[in-house]
């Protein structure tokens, strides 16, 4: 029983043993399939999953960025949580980082961002896109415009969006080519002409016994009374002319030569007229033979009382002037012109004269003299016109703007609103295309209307800033000045 038991259990041993070796062949033959697999999956990695590995770490990097939390109204305010200002109480803001993903980094020749600022105040600036307090976006500032505008000192170039420029009303004018008629504009007032004035002065004690011109201002004309002078010397002289003739006279009807007789008329005659008795008085008295109590005295010229130095009754001296007649036919009209104006003046050059008293018309003239002296309180030289003045429309002593006209010449030019005076030197803004403007130092030449002539700095066709170019003269400057500090 035992031994059918030992025997009956000898062969159920057999299997036992083979049991773990099946299992151990299952399990090599996983761990080798598996090892396959990895060994394969680890090729795979290293030859196609490099780069995902790659642009992994950046994003994780980034990730794993601290936050930064700012006050809108103080920037130099920061947390790396929530909070609110010291300074002001506002809630801290969370500060948004720019994306450094490969597929949106600049490419080659690409303009470079420097920094961030402030659309409302440029003194706010930030390394990293983010709003200001209004919710405004921060605009960003390129390597190239803090760099810009090296050639003009104090400024740099400036880039204004299309939606900016409209705010402002810029507006950009291309570089023409064409006649520059060289008008030169400048202050003048109307003058007497030295020429044309007249003193009526009395070579005799007398006395005034009548007035016919008895007022300043009075129209007269050549040979019109003015006033009568009784003279008691006169009188002996018009005595002395009557008795030589007489004697003459006498001499002839004697028989005797009329040659002493003559010469005695004539001399008491040339006493007469160098007492400015007028030719007319002298041949009445030689015709009538009776001396007058009173001598008419006329005006010399045609023209205008400006003085009058006499009353009727008045006791005048030989040397005194009763009157003066100035002739306004013609008038002077004296400008100022700057050292840098005198190369452009010529004797004889046109010139056109308009006054506020008469808003709707012109008057033409000609350079008469250009004074040679320099006015050292001014700098400036008198330059003389000449304008006719028949109906007498011009009065001395009226300001107006006289015009200048040289002869056209062919050159580049450009509006006068788009220079701007920047010390010692004249500067426009040149539109470089995608909203960008550079400033440039030109040279001026002639004016010609609300036209300059431009003799170097521009090229034919270029476009330039007319309208809101001082804004964007201050923006430039204000450039600069961040590039001075190194935009910071």
């Amino acid at each position: 029983m035992d031994a059918d038991e030992t025997q009956g259990s000898e062969p159920s041993a057999d299997p036992e043993p083979r049991r773990p070796s099946r299992r151990l062949v299952v399990v090599a033959l996983v761990a080798v399939t598996a090892g396959v697999g990895l060994g394969g999956a680890g090729v795979w990695l290293a030859t196609r999953g490099h780069g995902a590995v790659g642009t992994g770490a950046p994003a994780a990097a980034a990730a794993r960025k601290a936050p930064l939390y700012q006050c809108p109204m103080h920037p130099t305010i920061t947390s790396d949580h929530p909070g609110d200002c010291p300074i002001c109480g506002m809630k801290l803001v969370l500060v948004t980082y720019a994306s450094t993903d490969n597929s949106t980094a600049a490419k080659p020749g690409a303009r470079k961002i420097a920094l961030y600022r402030s659309p409302m105040d440029p003194k706010q600036t930030s390394p990293v896109p983010r709003k200001d307090e209004m919710g405004m976006d921060y605009v960003p500032v390129y390597q190239d415009e803090l760099a810009g505008g090296a050639h003009v000192q104090g400024l740099a170039g400036v880039s204004i969006d299309p939606a900016r420029q409209q705010l402002i009303g810029l507006r950009t004018v291309a570089v023409t080519k064409g006649p520059i008629s060289a008008t030169w504009s400048t202050v003048a007032r109307i003058q007497v002409n030295p020429a044309g004035v007249r003193k009526t002065n009395v070579k005799v004690e007398g006395f005034v016994e009548r007035i016919y011109v008895d007022f300043v201002g009075q129209a007269v004309r050549k040979g019109q009374p003015l006033f009568t002078l009784y003279s008691p010397s006169l009188l002996a002289a018009q005595s002395e002319y009557l008795l030589a003739l007489q004697t003459k006279e006498a001499l002839a009807k004697g028989g005797t030569l009329s040659e002493n007789g003559d010469t005695l008329v004539a001399s008491a005659r040339r006493r007469l007229e160098l007492w400015d008795v007028p030719a007319s008085e002298i041949d009445r008295l030689a015709h009538m033979r009776q001396p007058t109590k009173t001598l008419t005295m006329v005006s010399p010229i045609s023209g205008v009382v400006t003085a009058k130095n006499v009353v009727q009754g008045a006791r005048v001296n030989p040397g005194e002037a009763p009157y003066e007649i100035t002739d306004l036919s013609e008038v002077w009209v004296m400008a100022d012109a700057y050292e840098t104006d005198l190369a452009r003046i010529r004797v004889g050059m046109k010139a056109t004269l308009t006054l506020p008293a008469y808003p709707n018309r012109s008057f033409s003239g000609r350079v008469a003299f250009i004074d040679p002296l320099l006015d050292p309180k001014t700098r400036t030289t008198k330059v003389h016109l000449h304008f006719s003045n028949s109906t007498r429309e011009l009065k001395p002593e009226m300001y107006g703007e006289v015009t200048l006209q040289g002869t056209a010449q062919e050159g580049l030019r450009i509006p006068s609103d788009a220079v701007i005076r920047a010390g010692t030197k004249d500067v426009v803004f040149l539109a470089r295309g995608e909203g960008r403007f550079e400033p440039r130092v030109v040279q001026l030449g002639s004016k010609s209307g609300d036209e300059v002539e431009v003799t170097s700095g521009l090229t034919q066709g270029q476009e330039v800033v007319t309208r809101a170019n001082f804004l964007v003269d201050s923006e430039s400057q204000l450039r600069a000045s961040l590039s001075a500090i190194g935009g910071k």
